[in-house]
């Protein structure tokens, strides 16, 4: 049952990402965030009445259909930002998911103390408090010449990521950040299965662990994004950025003592460099009345690993530790998730080994 609920999320936000993107490069960023601020309400409400499953499962579809904020979200930083900080910029969206990462367990495990239906409240006033700040506060950033007719030929998951493809190199950028993302479900996965099976830890150590894992990501990427790109350069960050995800992968899946998963913690979240100035390469790339629908796009891809990544990555998981496994190999799902960041990182290297020794990315 939790399974089907997770995978209406994630499906309904893979199908609907597009057209909220595709909307918005037609009538602005300001009405379809609205809109989705008011459905995210909506749904959260839907929760905390719910009387029967019907009425769960039809409140995740409409949060993935109006989960589509993070598109127009990222496609107003890119309206708003200029060159020189569209990677500070993303690294603060980075930012806000990492700390939202940590506060939003937090509360939501102190108010379901107090009624399990109190974390539902409080995610809808949350929700209506963010929808009134939009109303009253948040000004539009496409104007109306940028602004580009709705097509539903391309405002689909296929139509867009075929539009996008006329844009030479972004096809393959856009395996590498699929890779990337599915590669990344190894530890949204199956960290607690590990850390428990393989060090005994407890809740306690898997929730503190984790938090940690939010606040390092956060500093990240709110803080050296954007110091990368000015210092190494946007290409070198992305693909260095990649590497080190790759390395602190590997080391987690060979890991053999309790403290080197936090030690490990170091590399890895230093990878953080590489998706705010990936984002930023991207952007500029793209006209402003396409960049509802780059995100769309990106937001699709980033849906799929969603509904792909947790079911592989455990299932690799409970393959290598259950009691007639071959081999023995907890750090497995670790190690695949290794190989599928490693090949981000060929791809942007080869694609950006020289794009900060010109004016122009090579041909993209």
């Amino acid at each position: 049952m939790v399974v089907i609920l997770l995978f209406s999320f994630a499906f309904a936000q893979f199908l609907f990402s597009p057209v909220m993107g595709n909307l918005s490069d037609q009538y602005g960023r300001r009405p379809v965030l609205l809109f989705s601020l008011l459905g995210f309400g909506i749904d959260y409400l839907i929760l905390a009445f719910a009387s029967n499953y019907s009425w769960l499962l039809a409140g995740r579809i409409i949060a993935g259909i109006t989960g589509a904020s993070f598109t127009t979200a990222a496609a107003y930083i890119a309206d708003v930002s200029t060159p020189e900080n569209r990677s500070k910029n993303y690294g603060m969206i980075g930012a806000a998911f990492g700390l939202g990462f940590v506060i939003g367990p937090l509360m939501g495990g102190l108010l379901g103390q107090l009624s399990l239906k109190a974390p539902f409240y409080a995610a809808a006033i949350l929700s209506f408090l963010n929808l009134s700040y939009g109303y009253f506060v948040l000004p539009e950033s496409l104007s109306p010449e940028l602004r580009r007719p709705f097509s539903w030929k391309r405002a689909n998951p296929l139509g867009t990521l075929r539009q996008l493809g006329r844009y030479k190199q972004i096809a393959w950028l856009l395996v590498a950040y699929f890779m990337l993302y599915l590669g990344s479900h190894a530890v949204q996965s199956t960290w607690n299965y590990f850390t428990m099976y393989h060090f005994k830890w407890n809740e306690a150590m898997v929730g503190f662990s984790l938090a940690l894992v939010g606040v390092l990501a956060g500093v990240v990427q709110a803080g050296l994004a954007q110091r990368a790109a000015n210092t190494l350069g946007i290409g070198k960050s992305v693909y260095l950025g990649f590497a080190m995800y790759t390395i602190g992968m590997f080391l987690f899946a060979f890991a053999n003592a309790s403290w080197m998963m936090y030690v490990f913690l170091i590399p890895y979240c230093f990878g953080g460099i590489a998706m705010p100035n990936l984002q930023s390469l991207m952007v500029g790339k793209v006209p402003a009345n396409e960049q509802g629908e780059l995100h769309g796009g990106l937001t699709s891809l980033m849906s799929v690993t969603t509904i792909i990544g947790p079911m592989l990555m455990t299932h690799i998981f409970y393959t290598f530790t259950r009691s007639d496994a071959p081999i023995v190999f907890p750090g497995a799902a670790f190690f695949l998730g290794g190989l599928f960041m490693f090949i981000s990182f060929i791809i942007t290297f080869y694609l950006l080994k020289n794009y900060d020794s010109q004016n122009e990315s090579p041909g993209i």
